[in-house]
């Protein structure tokens, strides 16, 4: 009979263990009650996310990605503070346990909230045992949750202040080029002039709500029921136009990266809702003006393509964690063309995927 190994495993990139204990020990006593083990959930691409567990307990950690981290993009505090306020409200989230900005225990900011069972689907081929009704409906039920985000009244939950909504369109067009120029190491075609065609037709934003920044189908945890248990990565929340979070997600409705590229998309799954569809269950839950939806899906493009840029950046100095960094980079010519034929036709459109389309291989 072979004895267990003694080999303690290696802390994951970016959270030394001993530290967090010691911390948890010292300042938290009573949360966990024995030896931590920890592992990095892999999909993020961008703040890091680790599974804890004592033996008995699970939680979540959050804490800013390794190195090159670009002001604003990565503020716990604003995640913690989005997350605590939205727990009494229809939205489901985690719920926030503490928020801890001493930078001396993970040489970043980090917060901790409850483990929340589900799965974030994030292929095609993930919803395909479902079959194509409860895929619809899933989708649709993401389409409803959001609607339930973009009707909670930000004064009362204490987040009256949580941005400057006025403006909110324009400075979001300048923030991405800021980002963008913070990132550039390489000729991108076509992306100075998509955000100089966006900066130049804005539209007039409805009432501010909160916003989401990053709604998607693999942003939310899916119960064995298929109710969403918890809407994840708040990192870009705020308040601002409700209607930039529909654009997202009809922009990720329209994507077809292929099946094996490192950005989730799920359009091909049987039973997908079009993108008109989804826009329309908003429109009628809503009661929004959804006319100029064209305009914010093309934003969306051109706000995952700096994103993506500057996550391959990251990964050219060497500061990224996981795998499937090193593809990020080829996918960013084809969200800037997705942008720019979403704006020339006025309507979202499909791209081809990224597996058959020669042009953008290798950029």
């Amino acid at each position: 009979m072979s004895s267990p190994d003694p080999t303690p495993r290696p802390d994951p990139p970016g959270l030394d263990l001993g530290r967090l204990q010691a911390y948890l020990d010292r300042e938290h006593r009573g949360l966990v009650h024995g030896p931590l083990e920890a592992e990095l959930i892999e999909g993020g691409r961008s703040n890091l996310t680790y599974r804890l567990s004592d033996g008995t307990g699970r939680w979540v950690l959050r804490r800013p990605p390794l190195g090159h981290v670009l002001a604003t993009a990565h503020d716990m505090r604003r995640e913690f503070r989005v997350i605590s306020a939205l727990g009494p409200t229809a939205v489901p989230v985690p719920r926030a346990v503490f928020l801890c900005e001493d930078e001396a225990v993970l040489g970043a900011p980090f917060y901790l909230m409850e483990h929340v069972s589900g799965t974030p689907y994030r292929t095609a081929a993930q919803l395909a045992p479902l079959g194509p009704q409860r895929t619809r409906d899933l989708l649709f039920s993401l389409v409803d949750t959001l609607v339930e985000l973009h009707a909670v009244d930000p004064e009362a939950v204490g987040l009256g202040d949580f941005g400057r909504p006025d403006g909110f369109l324009e400075r979001q067009v300048r923030r991405y080029a800021k980002q963008l120029a913070a990132s550039r190491s390489r000729e991108l075609p076509g992306m100075d002039e998509l955000q100089e065609q966006l900066a130049r037709t804005l539209p007039v934003s409805p009432a501010p709500t909160v916003v989401h920044g990053d709604f998607r189908l693999d942003n939310v945890l899916v119960g064995a029921d298929d109710r969403i248990n918890a809407v994840l990565d708040w990192e870009m929340s705020t308040l601002g136009d409700p209607l930039s979070d529909l654009g997202l997600l009809v922009m990720y409705s329209s994507l077809d990266a292929g099946p094996d590229a490192p950005v989730a998309t799920v359009r091909n799954a049987a039973g997908h809702p079009s993108p008109a569809e989804l826009v329309e269950r908003y429109a009628a839950a809503s009661g929004r003006d959804v006319s100029e939806v064209a305009w914010y899906t093309a934003f969306a493009y051109f706000k995952l393509a700096v994103i993506l840029e500057g996550i391959h950046y990251r990964f050219t100095l060497g500061q990224t964690v996981g795998a499937g960094f090193d593809r990020i980079g080829e996918l960013v010519p084809v969200f800037v063309a997705g942008g720019r034929d979403t704006l020339a036709a006025g309507a979202p459109t499909a791209r081809p995927s990224t597996s058959t389309t020669d042009e953008h291989r290798g950029a």
